[in-house]
């Protein structure tokens, strides 16, 4: 080993020995040197000493001072006597890895014997540093720059490398570390080096890796499939035999790309994820299911699925055997049978269970395993998926003890109240010791849905048709009472004493007409006037009248969404559905808090998405008026939108807020649901259908099928002949008097059939017909077909307590009418009648 290389073997061995051999006696002797000399000089006397004592005295100076010179420069090392301790350095010096200390500039410090085996090395005059020995191997170099990156940087670091075979000798393979010698800023400049020969280890890694590839290369290639699932379900192992059935891509295994239920078909999945736990035990179990290819088409299969369960019964991954039992049964018919059964055993849609006397489990197919699931419950009693046990524990005993016809079990599932099922129990026929009955359970919580669906519909309907039919007889009377009050108030001055009674007359069936109308409201049979519009204008020309009605104590928020599709609605109908909203959530917050009205287009995908009860796929507007009152509870909520149902005090509401709301949405095409938590607040959702325009559309004209508003003309005297036809006869006069004050002609009829009689003996010389709808013998549709059979040009008036709607599909196609529903006023009647004569 060259000079330049640093400080040989020997040198380092050198240098600690003379670091060793100073201790105490040295010390001792210079101290006694020192004390002698002193001595000598008190004997020469002091003038003779004087030059004696001066020199000694510059002598030592000059030996401190050099001392402390080569102490600066690193010369002289005050040693720590732990690191010559003698078995430290027996360990390292002895130890079977290679061990090589070098300093910052890399040269070598210390070598132990194994580092010169390991190396080549052939005394200490040869030794070199790690990089000196593995110059000129390409493979090795890259390793060896990273290490000593890591030791100029005072890092630890661990790589291993495999050496190129010499002409008729093995490949080694060696693991490299370098660390810091110590955590000093001295310590720190050293860097340990450690050579380790691992090849053995290799070897034997090898081996195994072998041993391990020929051994999945037979089960890839078994006849038969295997497979290896988590407790997820997710796939962990699965073979080439059986991926090779499934057409299943073997890359996807282990990734997250392939579940049980991608495999399974149907419910079977299920019965391999809900194995009874035994804690600290192995479970094996035979099922006869059917696998599904990539394809879609099913093969049948037995599965061999065993499971070990932990202490704590958590399941392991599952080792599980794969038959393919297609080519069975071409083979043995009573196997081809067993596979039919099997098929239709799990597929059935119907849950299907054989039990004990006391309810517990004895075999179960995929639909059973599926529901119990589904529903968390204990799988090893079919007791524990039912609320109550009672009437179920006893069908069974009955069945047990051999009884048949046993009456089927409504039960609601245990944990989901909102869930049901219906239980059928047969006993068993054969004496068995396990089996005491078959239960086959068919889930009817959908069928209980609808059922409840449809009693609330059909009580709903017949509530509406109950409170149309009175409707539209108190419209009658209605009519005839104003009526009559306008006659009085014009013929009694303000000034008259009855005048101030007359006008509390007119006033209260004011208010009469207005509740008949929110009944018509409910029963869908009140006449709108839709028009095409954006809610969102409708809801900013709204907000300051909402605002006087919810007070200051509540916030109101009004979020509009984008370009908002637009809706074909009765704004006068629809703005008071937001009123009727707005009271009932100001009085569900008496101390005040945050009313929220906010608008949405909702696609006909996310429609689809939302669990809305019979709301059909399509494109909606949503409305949404959200409170943050006291909530409503959940044993009334089911009841709010019914006719009279109210829950506030008596005098403070009529209980047709939220059925005039429900009837308006209704007769609009929309649909409304509640969502509220008690004492957090309700939501009212009001998806009304998106309005697209059609081009054969035609504009909206005045006067024309009653549809449309139009400004009333100022003088509503006239000159024509009316026949008018009522059935009632008080109201009849009312309206001819009426008609007659106004300059007009007026013939009355009874019914249809006179109305006829009228304009025969008159020869048709009718300018305008004004009819009631409802009649005896003719009704109104029927009449104006007879008429207009006569004179298609004859106009013609339908007043009705019920909506136009409710009769328009009875007339003839484009039948040009006018409508005016009761109850009305005379000024209503005549300016109808007015703008009806006048149209061209």
């Amino acid at each position: 080993m060259d000079s330049g290389n640093g400080p040989t073997l020997s040198t380092v061995d050198r240098s600690a020995a003379a670091r060793r051999g100073g201790n105490v006696w040295l010390l001792l002797g210079m101290a006694l040197a020192i004390v002698g000399a002193a001595a000598a000089f008190m004997l020469l006397g002091r003038a003779q000493a004087q030059p004696y004592i001066l020199g000694l005295l510059a002598v030592l100076a000059m030996v401190g001072l050099f001392a402390l010179f080569a102490y600066a420069a690193g010369i002289l090392r005050l040693t720590d006597r732990q690191i010559d301790d003698p078995v430290t350095r027996a360990v390292v010096d002895n130890a079977f890895d290679g061990t090589l200390v070098t300093d910052a500039h890399g040269h070598v410090v210390y070598a132990n014997a194994a580092y010169l085996a390991l190396t080549g090395a052939t005394g200490a005059h040869d030794v070199r540093p790690v990089e000196r020995v593995f110059i000129g191997d390409p493979d090795v170099s890259e390793v060896v720059f990273r290490l000593l990156k890591a030791a100029r940087e005072g890092r630890r670091l661990q790589e291993e490398v495999r050496l190129a075979p010499a002409p008729g000798a093995e490949a080694r393979w060696l693991r490299l570390r370098v660390r810091p010698l110590g955590g000093s800023k001295q310590d720190s400049r050293l860097a340990v080096w450690t050579i380790a020969d691992i090849s053995r280890d290799r070897e034997r890694q090898e081996n195994v890796f072998q041993e391990l590839r020929h051994a999945i290369d037979y089960l890839d290639h078994a006849p038969a499939g295997f497979f290896s699932a988590a407790a997820d379900g997710s796939l962990v192992y699965l073979n080439a035999t059986l991926a090779s059935w499934l057409d299943h891509d073997l890359a996807q295994v282990g990734s997250g790309g392939l579940k049980l239920s991608d495999i399974v078909s149907g419910d079977g999945s299920a019965l391999l994820t809900t194995l009874t736990p035994l804690p600290g035990e192995v479970r094996t179990e035979v099922f006869d299911v059917e696998l599904k290819m990539r394809t879609g088409k099913t093969i049948p299969a037995r599965l061999y699925h065993k499971v070990a369960f932990g202490a704590d019964g958590t399941p392991g991954a599952s080792r599980t055997l794969v038959l393919n039992r297609a080519r069975d049964a071409g083979i043995d018919p009573q196997r081809a049978a067993e596979v039919r059964f099997m098929r239709f055993f799990n597929n059935t849609p119907m849950a299907i269970a054989t039990v004990d006397k006391a309810g517990g489990i004895v075999r179960a197919n995929a639909r059973f395993a599926r529901l119990a699931q589904e529903l968390g419950a204990d799988e090893r009693s079919i007791l524990a998926t039912v609320a109550d046990r009672r009437e179920l524990g006893a069908a069974i005993a009955r069945a047990a003890e051999g009884q048949g016809d046993i009456a089927p079990v409504e039960a609601n599932f245990a944990g989901k109240a909102e869930r049901s099922g219906q239980f059928f129990v047969i006993a068993v026929e054969e004496e068995h010791d396990a089996e005491a009955a078959i239960v086959y359970l068919l889930e009817t919580t959908e069928k209980r849905s609808l059922e409840n669906q449809f009693a609330q519909s059909q009580k709903m309907q017949a509530v509406g048709q109950l409170a149309g039919g009175i409707a539209h007889d108190f419209n009658n009377v209605l009519s005839a009472i104003m009526m009559a009050t306008d006659f009085l108030l014009g013929a009694h001055k303000p000034t008259d004493p009855s005048f101030h009674d007359i006008m509390q007359i007119k006033q209260n069936a004011n208010r009469a007409a207005s509740l008949v109308r929110q009944l018509l409201a409910f029963s869908r049979r009140q006449t709108l006037r839709p028009q095409v519009l954006d809610l969102g204008d409708t809801l900013n020309d709204l907000t300051m009248l909402l605002r006087r009605l919810i007070g200051e104590k509540v916030k109101l928020d009004v979020v509009h969404a984008r370009d908002l599709w637009p809706v074909k609605v009765d704004v006068s109908q629809f703005e008071q559905v937001i009123v009727n909203l707005a009271v009932n959530a100001r009085d569900a917050m008496p101390e005040g808090g945050r009313l929220t009205v906010r608008t949405a287009n909702v696609t006909a995908e996310e429609s689809a998405g939302l669990a809305a009860k019979g709301m059909p796929r399509g494109d909606y507007v949503l409305v949404e008026v959200t409170d943050s009152g006291t909530g409503i509870p959940p044993d009334i909520i089911d009841n709010i939108f019914e006719p009279f149902f109210s829950t506030k005090e008596v005098g403070k509401g009529t209980g047709l807020g939220l059925s005039t709301v429900y009837g308006i949405v209704k007769q609009t095409g929309g649909f409304i649901y509640v969502d509220s938590e008690t004492g957090k607040g309700t939501a009212f959702r009001i998806f009304l259908p998106r309005h697209v325009a059609d081009k054969d559309d035609a504009p909206e004209t005045p006067a024309v099928n009653g549809r449309a508003a139009a400004a009333r003309p100022a003088d509503l005297t006239g000159r024509g002949t009316i026949l008018l036809v009522e059935d009632e006869e008080g109201l009849r006069s009312l309206n001819a008097r009426g008609l007659r004050s106004r300059g007009y002609t007026v013939l009355e009829a009874g019914n249809g059939l006179e109305a006829m009689d009228v304009i025969e003996a008159r020869n048709g010389a009718v300018d305008l017909v004004v009819s009631d709808v409802v009649m005896p013998e003719m009704d109104g549709p029927t009449l104006l077909k007879a008429m207009r059979g006569r004179n298609p040009d004859l106009r013609i008036i339908f007043v009705s307590g019920y909506a136009e709607e409710a009769f328009e599909k009875s007339l003839p196609d484009h039948g040009q009418f006018a409508f005016l529903p009761k109850p009305f006023t005379l000024s209503q009647l005549v300016a109808a009648v007015k703008e009806t004569m006048s149209a061209k």
